[in-house]
Order: structure tokens, then sequence, then C-alpha cells
């Protein structure tokens, strides 16, 4: 699909004496100064900060709204010997943020377990098959995470029971709030906590954190054990990483290398990761989808026991099993994505007048339909939501395109909804069979009246003009200094304008394309993912435009630079 190229403006004059502080500074190429410049990370102590990121500089928890109710609640259970419940949610996030406070309480002699739902069985978040599991357990307190915020009437329900319930979650409230005994959510409408971007692991993490304190135990041991939990559930669900969310990160991705948890090491061998320094691609597209896969597939339990898991024997067991789980879902997904397609081209006539794209059927798996919908917005660039129905109930999954809020567009059919609840570009829903069709004609109204036709055209952010001669070892040291990688932080895009194809292009695997470029003598190899439909319009000799990112392609142990290309275009004049 065509895409729109947002050139970055210009520094100013002020930016420009700004960027060649930096360049005195810290001795950096003149681009990493310009990078910087652009986050507006201008003061050295700020660089420091963002090229070196520490532990010491996260916030304060008891900063959150009823943390010390919670702290004070969760002690009082420790020390009476109270079952303690973790109710989590079935992704990656969900099922670290279980493992983190099951790891954390069980070490300070917590009487201690936990529950995942089935997404099968209990649908989208917390569910009453849930609860009413929990109460015939005999629970005196729960504590959710990943959920929960919008579970009002689960919530009434534990209360009528006798059950304390301290929610820990990060998605959006609606305009009230479950009478929980405690809340910890940084996107609470009176929170002050100063950070409101932390994935569900991140606030397990902060609560974790908080109990430790109060008890004065020394939380740094905690910190440096568990981390790579919490850089697991915040890389994979794909928040900012900024703030909070970058420390996490990085430290625990440096903490992963050092393999010290066995479950997810096994799940690491497994992925064929194991003698690679693991990046935040690595765990969103290798380790990401195999821990999903088991909440998919069959039970997300398994991924919190391989997690918890300090036996060889067993992990490698468990590692194997969801290693099959992941092969199955990629079938399943495969023939989904064909499936939907089909009905799209069949159901939307002409795309381009399509505000939103909704499709359902009773024959797909409810454990894929989330990872499809990504797909087919990213394909047809339209908000999209795919139900699975079953027994005249249709679960289904939402995806939104850059600068659209689909969770807002879902407000506005509430009514009509079951369950819904997510983040502005990610969202879950229940509905009964027979209102699908009207809440599709209302949402197609929402998107109309509320979207822009910009915001409908696919657009490629590009930060600087690049000139191959300037692509050396130096620049990509600096630049792997501004990992890791993710939303809100992203591989810088560079372009080079007129450029010749060196060479005959060609495609490779499924539909990516390959090609060498020369300017001024100096060439560059690119690699085009899912850009093979460019092959037929390009020959060797002609002059291109060409947007890329920078990485280092690692081939029969030869390490080289080479481009990742993003798009291109006829040379412009």
């Amino acid at each position: 699909m065509q895409k729109r190229w947002k050139i970055a403006d210009a520094l100013s004059d002020e930016q420009l004496q700004l960027q060649m502080q930096i360049v005195a500074e810290i001795k950096c190429p003149e681009m990493i100064a310009e990078i910087l410049v652009r986050k507006n990370i201008i003061k050295t102590e700020e660089i420091k900060k963002f090229f070196t990121p520490s532990l010491e500089n996260v916030h304060d928890p008891f900063i959150f709204i009823d943390m010390e109710k919670a702290v004070n609640r969760i002690i009082k259970a420790i020390q009476n010997k109270e079952k303690i419940m973790i109710y989590g949610d079935y992704d990656v996030d969900g099922t670290t943020s279980t493992s983190l406070l099951y790891l954390g309480f069980s070490k300070i002699d917590a009487d201690v377990d936990f529950y995942i739902p089935n997404r099968m069985l209990d649908g989208y978040g917390f569910s009453m098959n849930g609860v009413n599991h929990l109460i015939a357990q005999n629970i005196d307190l729960i504590i959710s995470v990943d959920c929960g915020i919008t579970a009002f009437d689960e919530i009434d329900q534990l209360n009528a029971a006798g059950i304390d319930i301290i929610v820990t979650d990060h998605h959006n409230q609606k305009e009230t709030l479950p009478n929980a005994y405690a809340i910890i959510n940084p996107k609470m409408t009176d929170c002050k906590y100063p950070y409101e971007y932390l994935a569900g692991v991140g606030v397990a993490y902060k609560l974790l954190t908080a109990v430790y304190q109060k008890l004065e135990i020394d939380s740094d041991e905690m910190i440096a054990k568990y981390v790579d939990l919490v850089a697991l559930g915040t890389i994979a669900d794909i928040v900012p990483l900024t703030d909070e969310n970058r420390i996490f990160a990085k430290i625990g991705l440096d903490r992963l290398a050092e393999k010290q948890n066995i479950g997810i090491t096994a799940l690491i061998k497994i992925a064929g990761l194991y003698q690679k320094t693991l990046n935040s691609g690595d765990v969103v597209f290798g380790i990401a989808p195999r821990i999903n896969a088991a909440g998919r597939m069959g039970s997300a339990m398994r991924a919190v026991e391989l997690m918890i898991s300090n036996d060889e024997a067993q992990s490698e067991e468990l590692s194997q099993i969801i290693e099959r789980e992941n092969s199955l879902r990629q079938q399943i997904d495969k023939k989904t994505f064909e499936e939907a397609c089909d009905i799209i081209e069949k159901k939307y006539k002409n795309i381009d007048e399509t505000a939103i794209i909704l499709v359902s059927s009773s024959g797909w798996h409810p454990g894929v339909i989330g990872i499809v919908a990504s797909k087919i917005a990213e394909k047809y660039y339209r908000p999209t939501i795919m139900i699975s129905f079953k027994d005249g109930v249709g679960s289904g999954s939402g995806r939104s395109i850059p600068g659209f809020n689909l969770f807002d567009a879902l407000s506005s059919v509430e009514e009509y909804l079951e369950t819904f609840g997510g983040h502005k570009y990610a969202a879950g829903l229940s509905v009964l069979v027979e209102y699908i069709d009207l809440i599709e004609n209302k949402l197609s109204t929402f998107v109309r009246e509320n979207i822009t036709a910009e915001q409908l055209m696919p657009a490629l952010q590009i930060d600087i003009k690049l000139e191959i001669y300037e692509i050396n070892e130096n620049l990509m040291e600096w630049l792997n200094k501004f990992a890791p990688f993710g939303p809100t932080n992203m591989r810088p895009n560079f372009y080079t304008e007129s450029v010749q194809i060196a060479g005959t292009p060609y495609n490779v695997g499924q539909n990516h394309l390959k090609l060498r470029v020369v300017k001024d003598g100096c060439p560059l190899d690119l690699i085009g993912f899912n850009l093979g439909s460019y092959l037929p319009f390009l020959e060797k000799g002609m002059y291109i435009d060409i947007a890329y990112s920078l990485e280092y392609n690692i081939w029969q142990n030869r390490v080289t630079i080479q481009g990742k290309l993003k798009d291109l275009r006829p040379k412009q004049e």
C-alpha cells in the first residue's frame, strides 16, 4: 500500500545550536545529536539517563492512590496466613504479572496461588465463571493483574462472598470504578503517579516493590531476580518504551541474557535464540508469541507454570508443549486470515469507502482472532474487529490504526455489548449475535465522524536524511545505544535520495525484496520485508529514493550492515 512519507522538518536555529552543544559534550556524530534533539533529550544528565537506564531512577510506588491501603492488606494476609489468589489475564503481560507476584510473595512465605481464566470458556477479562470458581475455594484475598478495572459485577459478587479484591491494572477505566478494596492503576482519573504508560506487569512490579519496602526487606535482590519478567511483559504489551518502561526493558533484557530463569531459558532455546543477544524484536516476534500460544490454544496456566519453574526437566517438557501449541496456532492463523480476507473482499466492494471492517464467523478459533485482526488492519489499513461466535454469543477482538481511538469507538456502542475493555489501539469484547449488524452500522457512523482522510493512508515517519557514505561502525554503535526499540522510541528511519540500483533486484522467502543500491561509489544492501510487489517496477540502473532503518545482518558468521527497507519511490525531480 502506498505510504505517505512524513519527513521531519529541518531543525530550527535554536535546535541546531543545541545539536552542536550535544556533539561537543558527548562526542557523538551530528545525526545522533539530531535524534536526541528531536526526542527533546538535550541536557547532559538526561542523555546519560537515557543511554544508561538505571533502576535507581524509578518512581516511588507509594505515589499510587490506594498503594498504602493495598500493601497493608497484603501484609495482613501474609501475617495471618490467609489464602491469597493472583488472578491474571491470559496474555504475556498477564502471565508475567502473575508469575512475578507469585514468585515475589512465595519468597516471603505467603500462602499464595494463581488462576488464569480459560480464553475459550471464560471469554475476555474477568468472568463470572472464574469468580464462582474462586469463591468455591475459600479464598480470603484476590489480587488481579492486568485486568479488573471494568469488572463491576464480578467484584460485587466477590464482595458479597466476603472476599477482598485488590485490582492492579493499566487499562482505561470507565466513568466509575468497581467497588474493590483497593485499585492500583496509573490511568485512573485521580491517580497522581507520574508515569501512566506502565504495562500490567509494571503495575504489579510496583505493588511488589511497595510490599517489600513496607516490610523493610532489601528489594535490590528482588529487582534483579524478577526484572526479566517485567521486561517480557512490558515489551510484549507494546507500551511506550519511555521513562520506567525503558528502564525495565533495558535492565530486564540484560537479565534475560544471564539466563537465570530456567523456564524462560527453555523457551529461548526452543525459539532458536539461545546463542543470540536478545533485543526487543526477539521478545515481540520470538518469545511472546509462544507464551501467548499457551493461552490462545490451551491453558495460559502452563505459561505461568513454565515461568515459575525451577526444574529443568519440567521446563523442557512445558516449553515443548507450548512450542507445539504455537505451531498449531500458526496454522490456524494462516487459515483464518485467508478466510477473513475472502469475506472482506466479498462484503466490502470498495475498501476505500469503508470506515471500519467487522467480520464474524462461527468457525474461527477465539484464540487467534486478535492476531488476525492485527494483520487485517495492517493489510487494509482500517480499524478492524473480528468476532468468533458460539451459542449466540460473539467473542471479539479489535485492532485500530494510528491516530484512531478504538476504545472510544466501542464506548459509543457500550449499551449493545456484553463486555468490552482495552486500549486506544487494541480491545476485546463480547456481544450477542443479534447485535452484530447494529453495532457495525453504529461503529461505521462513529468512525466516519471521527477519522480523517489522512489517517486512512499509512504514514511513514522519516527522521533524518542520510548519505550512504556516512554509514559506518561508529554510527551503528551510537544507534544501538538507543535500544531497546519500541513504541515512542522506534529505530530511526533514514532516507537517501537518488540512489542507483546495482544488479538485478529479486525476491526471497515470502514476498521479501532484496536489492543493492549505490551512491557516490558507496554500496548498501537492502531487504524489504513484504515489499516484493515492488519487484516488477524495478530494474538495474534505475534511480530511486529509499526510506530505511539500519541493522546488522548475520549470515554464515559474517556480520554486515544492511538497510531494512521501509519504502521506495521513483527519484524525485
